[in-house]
């Protein structure tokens, strides 16, 4: 357990992350519970590549390492890990929590004596995200689309939450059966399966739930992933698209008289087990997400 009369440095690494939310969910739960806490972005795509072995300009994998190193020598006590170097920055760990490894996907680094120590908090913030949004959901039969990112760790949560079945659908069908046999693997238990596109109506149709894991809905993305017809009232639907909050899939299942849980959810939940994995204090789930949707109310 931290005190309060200690100082947090804390960064983020990854390609595009100055708008991130993250930080200041962060900084102003920190201030909240009387913590001094610093959380600055690390944008990859604005700095300076960093060679490869080969000399290459813009090794990510090079660069990544550098900036861990550069951190641990400068101070930080931890990084959250995102695009495009979840999987990069498990070459440069000296220990890895059993969920993070299962997975093969870290999304955040804690600096322990000098140590780089690698969790994962995506699926358990989904796992919190589920609990706290859809706390009734039956997961006797899910249907996810979209298996890549946030997509794996999710399927990831839904089977440690208890589905029995598992469907996963996306546009590289061979992605998808790949994830549904490694996870086969993990949950022998329940059944995980892909299914192509097209078996989509047949799969909804015995589904107790959607979740959608696909950039689409996302302001640069705008649409849908799925016709809403397929959908029925007494299904929930989960999306992890969060920029918008309310994206037209959220906004149709609502109308349909379906249970939602929309992305933010998932977004404060990841937020808050890596708050509390860096100082050892648990925040307040509740004012985060008010800090978060104000936050997202004003455009930031």
């Amino acid at each position: 357990m931290s005190s309060p009369s200690e100082s947090y440095l804390v960064g983020l690494i990854g390609e595009g992350v100055t708008p991130s939310l993250t930080p200041p969910m962060h900084e102003q739960e920190a201030g909240q519970l009387g913590l001094r806490y610093l959380y600055r972005p690390v944008d990859l795509s604005t700095l300076v590549p960093v060679g490869g072995d080969d000399g290459g300009p813009g090794d990510t994998a090079a660069q990544l390492r550098e900036l861990l190193h550069r951190g641990r020598d400068l101070g930080f006590n931890a990084f959250n890990i995102t695009h495009p170097c979840k999987q990069l920055v498990l070459q440069f760990l000296d220990e890895v929590s059993d969920d993070a490894a299962r997975l093969g996907a870290v999304n955040t680094v804690l600096i322990r004596d000098g140590k780089f120590v690698g969790h994962n908090t995506d699926f358990s913030g989904f796992t919190t995200a589920l609990a706290a949004g859809l706390p009734s959901a039956a997961l006797d039969s899910v249907v996810q689309l979209g298996v890549g990112g946030a997509g794996a760790a999710v399927a990831y949560a839904l089977l440690k939450a208890g589905a029995a079945e598992l469907t996963l659908i996306d546009l590289a069908p061979a992605r998808a059966q790949e994830r549904a046999e490694a996870l086969g693997r993990l949950f022998p238990e329940a059944l995980v399966t892909a299914a192509p596109a097209a078996g989509l109506p047949a799969a909804l149709a015995e589904a107790d739930g959607l979740v959608h894991a696909t950039p689409v809905g996302m302001h640069s993305h705008p649409g849908l992933p799925l016709d809403l017809d397929l959908i029925s009232p007494d299904q929930w639907v989960a999306d992890v698209v969060y920029r918008p909050l309310e994206t037209e899939l959220v906004l149709g299942a609502r109308a349909k008289g379906c249970a939602v849980l929309d992305g933010g959810y998932m977004a404060v939940g990841q937020a808050v087990d890596a708050f509390e994995l860096i100082t050892g204090i648990r925040p307040d789930a509740q004012r985060m997400r008010e800090h978060f949707l104000d936050l997202i109310a004003r455009g930031l």
